[in-house]
């Protein structure tokens, strides 16, 4: 779906820059809900990047956001169950999930067109998507 392959893109891009570091695994997943518990359960540090339409900023925006920012009640996620319920029903059910969640989500132009390519602008923002989660990942975790 067009722009909503940013995060996929953003994770391959970061794992080949990333291969050297023993102590970070990059993972990328097209699941939603419920099964991306299974993805979190074992960290103690997790970044998630995906895509977000607000309209209020341009195509390739990051928003950073914490996981303690996430809503945690019933909410209008696209996803049915969003990451803020997750982590609260890993922790309900005594799983080991992580401590510390950093959203990045990229503001994206097209969502929803069913294509191969990324808009213009999102092709433009990928390096400094890339570059912005290998040095949060590298140097700051």
């Amino acid at each position: 779906m067009t722009d909503d392959a940013i995060g996929v893109r953003i994770a391959r891009a970061a794992r080949a820059r990333l291969a050297g570091c023993k102590d970070i695994a990059v993972a990328e997943s097209t699941e939603m809900g419920l099964a991306l518990l299974d993805l979190v359960v074992g960290f103690d540090q997790v970044v998630v990047v995906d895509a977000i339409q607000t309209g209020r900023v341009p195509a390739g925006f990051l928003h950073e956001i914490d996981s303690n920012q996430l809503p945690r009640g019933a909410t209008r996620s696209p996803h049915f169950v969003g990451l803020g319920e997750i982590l609260a029903l890993g922790r309900e059910l005594g799983l080991a999930v992580p401590k510390h969640v950093k959203i990045i989500a990229v503001e994206v132009q097209d969502p929803y067109t069913v294509g191969t390519q990324m808009t213009p602008a999102l092709e433009d923002a990928l390096p400094g998507a890339v570059e912005r989660i290998v040095r949060l990942l590298a140097d700051e975790w």
